[in-house]
């Protein structure tokens, strides 16, 4: 009798087991919604899961569409190593790049045309790899005391990249959060959980009706052989 339940036990096992990989396998098939961009995307002071993308994941879950998000935040990132790290990270399959990268371009006061160069080369990879993929941009501000000229300057580049690559436009992903101090964390800089989740609403916005088009029949890429 004990052994009979021992073969149970085992077969039970096995069964959640096989369920689970396969639960694994299914995941990893969606579609990919890649996340591009800098320490508010990795979520920096709060941690991926109460960072924006994780958010907007929910929000795809409790809309029953069928796409996963993928964090490639990186604190510090800049749109030059957005350049050197965007082939590594196309190896998967992407259906939706979102671009959050030009902060810190913005606040080391870097030359705007090189900025406008490198998120159109991430770009171009981008849709070289995967023709369908649908390509999100997420605007920025600079720092005001670098002047009015180059502030200016900064914040054209979304627009007109976004434009140019019949692109859709989120016009400034810190809307509501930047300079609220109650939503930011001591350095003024990087949100608070509550204000990345006013974050990820900026994102669902645009997003949103996005995907709903993507499954009204724009096809997704295929992966990789």
């Amino acid at each position: 009798m004990a052994a009979a339940v021992g073969c149970a036990g085992e077969r039970t096992d096995q069964t959640a087991a096989v369920s689970e990989e396969g639960a694994r396998a299914e995941a990893a098939a969606r579609p990919v919604i890649l996340f591009v961009g800098t320490s508010l995307t990795a979520g920096m002071g709060v941690g991926l899961e109460q960072a924006y993308p994780a958010l907007v994941q929910q929000m795809i879950d409790s809309a029953d569409l069928p796409f996963r998000v993928v964090n490639a935040g990186e604190s510090g990132g800049t749109s030059a190593g957005g350049v050197r790290r965007i082939d590594w990270l196309l190896r998967q399959p992407v259906a939706v790049l979102v671009l959050e990268l030009g902060a810190n371009d913005g606040l080391r006061g870097q030359d705007v045309r090189a900025l406008r160069a490198n998120l159109q080369v991430i770009i171009d990879r981008t849709v070289e790899r995967y023709p369908d993929a649908q390509v999100v941009i997420a605007g920025m501000e600079a720092p005001p005391n670098l002047g009015k000229s180059y502030t200016d300057a900064f914040r054209d580049v979304f627009s007109d990249v976004a434009r140019s690559n019949n692109a859709v436009l989120i016009p400034f992903l810190l809307e509501g959060v930047a300079g609220v101090p109650e939503l930011n964390q001591a350095d003024g800089i990087h949100p608070t959980a509550q204000g990345q989740r006013l974050i990820a609403e900026n994102v669902w916005r645009v997003l949103e009706p996005l995907l709903m088009g993507i499954m009204q029949g724009v096809a997704v890429a295929d992966p990789p052989a």
